[in-house]
């Protein structure tokens, strides 16, 4: 007894102080040193295996030892060093909270995701567990103080699922083994649909003709045993899907599918047996074939609909050059570090973020931003991830690998906003789940009213009723759109971040541009120089600009600003002495004796002592000029211009003629919003705005009713992103504007802004067309069932055609647009036709 109370009777492991884990065998309380002994114990006793704690000759292993090798080697992925390659995180002031990307197997509807997210979320610890329909990929954010991510793909493994961290590799496999079993199990159900039905041929003949009653029993026979392949191992997949549905005590797609399957066969052995009453061999052979057959094209279509996510993935070559020491030498890309050398010759793929430190070439990022043509690169330009290089080789630095690089930011994006459901979508959702239901009992009432009419007919109608109204096509009608049109989008060059954003934004009324980096290329050039007054004392008025140049060019040496480096740049034998910066305002500092200031007006203003010079920078404040002062007078001003984008003015035209408010608001100052405004021809516009401001002035939009999508690039839009209803932030812009954002414009072209509106449309309009024709089709198809004029196999036909119409359709958002239908619509956009 001492020795029971001290060590486990399970495998005689000490048991740990305050320990309370006891399981009763043989009517006696024994302890247990952990919950795995615990609960192999329990597992024993509520088998009636008892006996074999009386006969065994010594102790029993630890319960460690009897979880399946597949479920210990997950614990694997909880070490640190090997979630580098595939766990990032997402919050940096919580760093327990962790995002990884997984591949789950076995998803074969929308019921099956529903399922697992429902299962996964309800777990302590987890934030967000969402899965992309077309994929298959989940993403999962966990607490991990709270349970660790083994524990995670144990629990989806306990649902029947398998679930291991994104590896691209992996993922090709999972597709092929996923189409050669869909196949492997297509092709049984076809061969054994087919010699059923000749069998039942010959039956239904036998009826008119006269058959003897053994020959008739002998085909019965024959039928079973070429069907029951067919239902056992072909339509396993419904089987399995309804039995993880019920034990969770949920009603999903394939419970009514599993009935009807197994109620048919179930009578048709019975009949066999019994040699009385129908078989439905035939019925339930075919409608397994036709359902069989309705899932393998959806599949197809489905992985064509996400291959925009699969071209991403792909973009990474597998090897990459790596210089140590002068000497070449070719690894895997999953070895590569920051830090290291690489060596990328023409017509490679750039294998990870990097900056450039010698050549110069082409790059070609048409996959990752829709740019057609290459972009120039050289010495100390950040190239990306995927892209390829052109003409001449190169050797980069790299900078970021693995979850840290841009391609895989944006795939966990594109996966976030495929599998994101926005309004319309859950509401389908919820109307499947009661669905299902209200199905059962619709088809346990016509069983009930059939019975007392025709109880031959009783049971074909009742499964003709539960499979031709499975409520697949309803599920599919959103996630099917959405990941083709975010998949078309990205080709594009914009990527969708949020789930809700391509319903928004076919609905907004309003869309707000900033000016800067946005509308402008962001990028500021010297326009010309205006002398004042001479610098220095000198008679010589022609070298005073460029004597304002140099003592410029001393004062801004130390700059960091963008335009400090610009006029630090021109050519001077000065130094300036006493520098003094004021954030965001401007330079002061000696220059041979004599104090100068260098910034903006404001800067200028507070400090210069005649009345003519500020009267003068009052008239002409405009934060489009530097101005360079002494002490004494303004000596000159140097005039910076940003320009507009080349195609934005087509773009705001384009918009206009989508029936949309364009407004512009920035906070440049007046000025050179005005002319923005006027070149562009926005009626509507706000300048000198500060963060809240534009906040302010989107928060009175919405309060009138309008819906705003806003367009921003920098820090200072992040507030007025999170704010609009949907957002869309430059590509070239910063981090947190695009972490802000609903949308990001990888292409940074602003014709791809009117398209996306375009695209939104017609996504919410493909939307509809399907939840209305998969409601439609059930109002029409449940009644013929429930009157008797549909039979199961026309069932089958019927719902895997839904489905299958359903998904298509959405393929219609992936056709490309036609050249000469966009250079059309730019020219009416641009001559004011509607």
């Amino acid at each position: 007894m001492e020795q029971a109370q001290e060590s486990c009777f399970h495998c005689a492991l000490p048991v740990p102080p305050g320990s309370r884990y006891v399981v009763c065998i043989d009517n006696k309380e024994q302890p247990m040193c952990c919950p795995g002994c615990a609960a192999v114990a329990q597992a024993i006793v509520d088998n009636n295996l008892t006996d074999f704690y009386k006969y065994r000759t010594e102790s029993s292993v630890t319960a460690s030892n009897l979880i399946p090798a597949q479920l210990q080697q997950l614990t694997l992925y909880d070490q640190p060093e090997l979630q580098g390659s595939f766990v990032t995180q997402t919050d940096i002031k919580h760093s327990e909270i962790k995002q990884a990307s997984l591949i789950l197997e076995g998803i074969v509807c929308a019921a099956c995701i529903w399922l697992n997210e429902r299962h996964v979320n309800a777990l302590p610890g987890v934030k967000e567990f969402r899965i992309n329909y077309a994929s298959h990929r989940a993403t999962v954010k966990w607490d991990d103080k709270q349970i660790q991510l083994s524990d995670i793909l144990k629990a989806i493994a306990a649902i029947g699922y398998i679930a291991h961290p994104f590896d691209t590799g992996r993922q090709e496999q999972v597709y092929k083994k996923e189409r050669a079993q869909a196949l492997r199990r297509l092709a049984i159900a076809g061969f054994g649909a087919m010699q059923v039905m000749m069998l039942a041929v010959a039956l239904y003949s036998g009826e008119y003709q006269g058959m003897e009653s053994n020959m008739e029993r002998f085909f019965r026979w024959i039928s079973l045993l070429i069907a029951t392949p067919v239902v056992v191992y072909s339509a396993r997949p419904f089987f399995m899907g309804a039995l993880r549905e019920l034990k969770r005590q949920q009603l999903g797609m394939d419970v009514p599918v599993a009935l009807a399957v197994g109620g048919a066969f179930s009578a048709s052995l019975w009949a066999t047996v019994s040699n009385s009453g129908q078989v439905y061999f035939d019925s339930v052979t075919m409608f397994v074939f036709f359902l069989l057959a309705g899932r393998f094209l959806e599949m197809g279509a489905r992985q064509r609909a996400g291959q925009a996510a699969e071209e991403l993935v792909k973009l990474l070559p597998a090897m990459a050059t790596r210089i140590i020491k002068g000497e070449e030498d070719v690894v895997a890309v999953s070895e590569l570090q920051r830090g290291d050398e690489l060596l990328i010759r023409p017509g490679e793929s750039i294998p990870a973020d990097g900056v450039i430190i010698d050549g110069r070439s082409s790059v070609d990022e048409s996959l990752l931003t829709g740019e057609s043509m290459p972009l120039a690169r050289g010495i100390d330009d950040d190239v990306t991830g995927g892209t390829v290089n052109v003409e001449s080789p190169l050797r980069i630095r790299v900078e970021k690998v693995g979850e840290d690089t841009v391609l895989a930011a944006i795939r966990r994006l594109l996966d976030r906003a495929q599998s994101e459901k926005p309004a319309i979508a859950t509401l389908a959702d919820k109307v499947a789940g009661w669905f299902v239901g209200v199905l059962l009992v619709i088809a346990s009432l016509v069983g009930y009213v059939w019975w007392q009419i025709n109880p031959d007919d009783a049971l074909w109608i009742v499964i003709s009723v539960l499979v031709v109204t499975c409520p697949c096509a309803l599920s599919l009608a959103t996630p099917a759109a959405m990941t083709a049109a975010t998949g078309s989008l990205t080709r594009l060059g914009v990527l969708t971040t949020r789930g809700h954003a391509l319903e928004t934004l076919a609905r907004a009324t309003h869309i707000i541009l900033d000016k800067t980096g946005t509308v402008t290329t962001g990028q500021l050039a010297l326009a010309g120089i205006e002398v004042l007054a001479m610098p220095l004392e000198s008679e010589d008025n022609s070298g005073a600009e460029q004597a304002c140049c140099e003592i410029a060019s001393a004062l801004e040496q130390a700059s960091e600003h963008p335009i400090g480096r610009m006029l630090a740049a021109f050519p001077t034998t000065l130094k300036a002495e006493e520098v003094m910066a004021s954030a965001g305002m401007g330079v002061e500092g000696r220059v041979e004796g004599k104090r100068y200031r260098i910034g903006q007006a404001q800067f200028i203003q507070a400090w210069a002592q005649g009345h003519d010079a500020a009267t003068l920078i009052s008239d002409v404040a405009d934060d489009s000029r530097i101005w360079l002062a002494s002490e004494q007078q303004l000596l000159c001003a140097f005039e910076f211009t940003d320009s507009l984008r080349d195609e934005a003015k087509q773009a705001i035209a384009e918009l206009k003629s989508l029936g949309l408010q364009v407004e512009l608001l920035s906070g440049d100052g007046e000025a050179a919003v005005a002319k923005a405004a006027t070149q562009l021809e926005i009626a509507h516009w706000a300048a000198r705005q500060t963060p809240e401001e534009k906040l302010n002035y989107v928060n009175e939009l919405q309060r009138n009713g309008a819906i705003v999508a806003m367009v921003g690039d920098g820090v200072n839009d992040a507030p007025v992103l999170a704010g609009a209803q949907v957002s869309l932030a430059m590509g070239g812009g910063t981090q947190l504007a695009q972490a802000t954002a609903d949308m990001v414009l990888l292409s940074q072209h602003l014709l791809h802004l009117p398209e996306a509106v375009r695209r939104s449309r017609q996504t919410l309009t493909i939307i509809r067309q399907n939840l209305a024709w998969a409601v439609g089709y059930n109002l029409i198809a449940l009644p013929l069932a429930m009157m008797g004029f549909v039979a199961p196999w026309m069932a089958a036909i019927g719902m895997s055609a839904s489905s299958l119409i359903v998904v298509i359709n959405a393929l219609r958002l992936n056709v490309k647009n036609n050249p000469q239908q966009r250079k059309q619509r730019a020219q009416r956009a641009l001559s004011g036709v509607h």
